[in-house]
C-alpha cells in the first residue's frame, strides 16, 4: 500500500511522533513511502527508508506559536500537508474530587486544546489545496468513561465531538476527519501516567488504587502500537473514511453493546472491570 495509491497525497505531519502511537506510525507510513514530518516537543533524529523519509520537528502543542511555526516550516518546505495525524496526548488519573482545575487543563491542553490548534494551523491550507485528512487519535475512553481517569475520558468525549462537527464543517471543501479509537495499547503512556494533586493518599482507598492497577495491567498487556499504525495506514487510503474505527476486538464488542444495552447495565460491567478491592486488582494472567 504505497503513498500513491490515497486520495489525499504524500505530505503527512504527525504529532506526538517520538514514542507510541506516534512513533509506530510514523515509521509506517514512511515505509509505505510518505514523506512523514514527525512533531514532538524535543524533536528527534531524521530517519530515511527507500521511498520516503521521517524528518523530526520541534512542536509543543501547548503553545500557539511554536504550532505554527512548525506548521510554517513544513508548508514552505514541501508546499502542503496533506494528512494531518494527531498523536500527541497525555493522561491524568485520580477521583474527579482529588484533581484539580489546572489538573483537568493540563490535561486537555495536550488532549483537546493541543489539537485544536493545530487543526487551526492546518486547515487554511488544506481548504486552499481542496482536499486533505485529520486523523485523530481518541480512545475507548472517549465512548465510555473509565473510573478514576475521568479527566482523560472527558478529552476523548470532546474529541469525539470536534471530529463529528469537524466532518460536516469540512465536507465543502473535500478535507475529511476521522477517529481512530484504540482500546489498551502497550505504550511509554502507563510509565507517563500523571496523577491528581491529592491522589498520594486517595481517600477512595482500595477502590483507587485497584483501578489504576488494572488500567496499567491492561495497558502493558494491550496490543503493540503498531496494530493501530496498521489501522490508520488502511483509514488512509479510503476516500471515505468512516466517523470512527474501534481498534480491538473485546472494544469492539463492548462499544456495540454500549449502544444497545441500558446505561446502568454499562455502568455495572464497568464496575466490573475495573475491580475494587486490592484482592481483585489485576486479571489472572
Amino acid at each position: 500500500m504505497l503513498s500513491a495509491n490515497n486520495p489525499y497525497g504524500n505530505v503527512v505531519l504527525i504529532t506526538g511522533a517520538s514514542s507510541g502511537i506516534g512513533r509506530s506510525t510514523a515509521i509506517m507510513l514512511a515505509k509505505n513511502g510518505f514523506r512523514v514530518y514527525g512533531a514532538s516537543r524535543r524533536g528527534g533524529e531524521n530517519e530515511d527508508y527507500q521511498n520516503g523519509f521521517i524528518h523530526m520537528i520541534k512542536m509543543d502543542v501547548c503553545s500557539d506559536a511554536s504550532v505554527a511555526e512548525a506548521v510554517s516550516s513544513v508548508i514552505s518546505i514541501e508546499g502542503s500537508i496533506d494528512i494531518l495525524i494527531n498523536a500527541a496526548g497525555i493522561g491524568v488519573s485520580g477521583a474527579v474530587e482529588e484533581c484539580s482545575a489546572a489538573d483537568a487543563f493540563t490535561q486537555f491542553n495536550t488532549n483537546y486544546f493541543g489539537i485544536i490548534r493545530t487543526i487551526g494551523a492546518v486547515l487554511p491550507h488544506m481548504r486552499k489545496q481542496g482536499k486533505g485528512l485529520i486523523i485523530n487519535i481518541g480512545s475507548v475512553g472517549g465512548i465510555f468513561t473509565i473510573p478514576f481517569q475521568t479527566l482523560y475520558s472527558s478529552s476523548k468525549f470532546a474529541l469525539e465531538a470536534l471530529t463529528e462537527g469537524l466532518r460536516i464543517e469540512l465536507a465543502p471543501f473535500n478535507v475529511k476527519a476521522t477517529l481512530i479509537e484504540p482500546g489498551d495499547i502497550k505504550t511509554g503512556f502507563t510509565k507517563a501516567r500523571m496523577f491528581g494533586y491529592k491522589t498520594e493518599n486517595s481517600a477512595y482507598g482500595d477502590k483507587f488504587h485497584a483501578a489504576i492497577a488494572q488500567m496499567e495491567y491492561d495497558e502493558q498487556n494491550g496490543k503493540p502500537p503498531e496494530t493501530i499504525a496498521k489501522a490508520i495506514l488502511k483509514v488512509i487510503n479510503k476516500k471515505n473514511p468512516p466517523v470512527r474505527t474501534v481498534v480491538g476486538g473485546m472494544y469492539k464488542a463492548f462499544v456495540f453493546l454500549k449502544r444497545i444495552m441500558p446505561d446502568r447495565f454499562v455502568e455495572f460491567v464497568l464496575t466490573q472491570m475495573y475491580p475494587n478491592s486490592k484482592k481483585k486488582r489485576v486479571r489472572d494472567a
